[in-house]
């Protein structure tokens, strides 16, 4: 059973919440890439989560005609046959999902999962994101509980940003400012309309002043404690301990220190791109600078087959995405910690 059926990825983020631990979430954006998550998780004999942002649906699509559910069907399809392979567990989710996007991505998936659950199959994706903090929190809240029903009318949990997160992911753009830290008012607001469990799973990408893309440490402030501030705030309310199952967005650059302090406050994902975007590309980029004459016909010249046959680059490729999401495990304390 390598891909998750819903009990087995709620039993996942169960696991993970009680361990204090959580899963790094990979964002693929091809087969290979897809390999190397598979790869990385079954070396640290990890359970992992496979994600797919809209971007990286539409490339998956192919460039002759763009689609996004196309490309994240053909993924999750790929995924449910290579992943028999290898020796872990994973989920598939579909990561940011804006409104302007939902019925170009999101709602097209539910309603394929939905299909599928009917027919006595499991859903194709296990988890999507409804990404709404570009909208009021009452709109976001509203839209969230409409997308919230269909999934878990489809066996599937849904991941929701109620506050910005800064920097920009696949066009959705937030400026660093005092915004990016959630109040326990939101998170009220986030209980009351979605309820904790009731009305179906969900996870909450919170925000802590997290940051997508590049920063080195220090140049962001990230207060991970904020999280252990919402989950008794809403706990006390509902007599619950601990009730949210948060998300870490906009973790590359992130301390020990500030992983550590976010898994002891209920962070069972955590997202990673542009870490392993680099991971994947520097060995290619190392194969193109020692092999360039080799890579290119110069001065008329026939190259070397060997050197630009992509299998010759795309194996350490691979590798050096995998590499990293081992590191990653190992920075979530994931590792060792698969599904027996």
């Amino acid at each position: 059973m390598p891909i998750a059926t819903p009990e087995v990825y709620a039993e996942m983020l169960d696991r993970a919440k009680a361990g204090k631990f959580a899963y790094p979430a990979i964002n693929v954006t091809s087969t290979q890439t897809l390999h190397a998550a598979l790869r990385g998780f079954a070396e640290a004999e990890s359970d992992g989560i496979v994600q797919i942002s809209t971007g990286g649906a539409e490339f998956l699509g192919g460039q002759y005609n763009k689609d996004m559910v196309t490309g994240a069907v053909a993924l999750a399809e790929f995924a449910h046959i290579v992943a028999a392979k290898y020796d872990i567990t994973v989920a598939l989710h579909t990561d940011h999902c804006p409104k302007d996007k939902l019925d170009g991505y999101v709602r097209p998936l539910l309603d394929i999962s939905a299909e599928r659950v009917a027919k006595g199959l499991n859903p194709l994706f296990q988890s999507h994101m409804w990404d709404g903090s570009a909208e009021t929190l009452a709109d976001n809240l509203a839209l969230g509980q409409e997308l919230l029903a269909k999934a878990a009318a489809a066996k599937i949990i849904l991941e929701v940003e109620i506050t910005p997160t800064g920097g920009e992911e696949d066009g959705v753009t937030h400026e660093i400012n005092d915004e990016l830290y959630t109040t326990v008012d939101d998170a009220l607001r986030t209980a009351e309309a979605l309820g904790l469990g009731e009305k179906g799973r969900y996870l909450l990408a919170a925000s802590f002043g997290n940051v997508h893309g590049v920063y080195k440490p220090g140049n962001v402030v990230l207060r991970p404690e904020l999280l252990k501030d919402l989950q008794e705030g809403v706990g006390a309310k509902y007599g619950k301990t601990s009730p949210f199952d948060f998300v870490f967005h906009g973790g590359s650059g992130s301390t020990a220190e500030e992983i550590a302090t976010a898994l002891e406050n209920g962070v069972v994902k955590m997202n990673l791109d542009t870490d392993t975007q680099y991971a994947f590309t520097r060995p290619i980029v190392d194969h193109m600078f020692r092999n360039y004459d080799g890579v290119l016909k110069v001065d008329g010249e026939v190259g070397n087959k060997k050197v630009y046959d992509p299998r010759s680059w795309g194996k350490s490729a691979e590798g050096g995405m995998a590499k990293r999401v081992t590191e990653a495990c190992a920075s979530l304390r994931s590792t060792g910690t698969k599904l027996k």
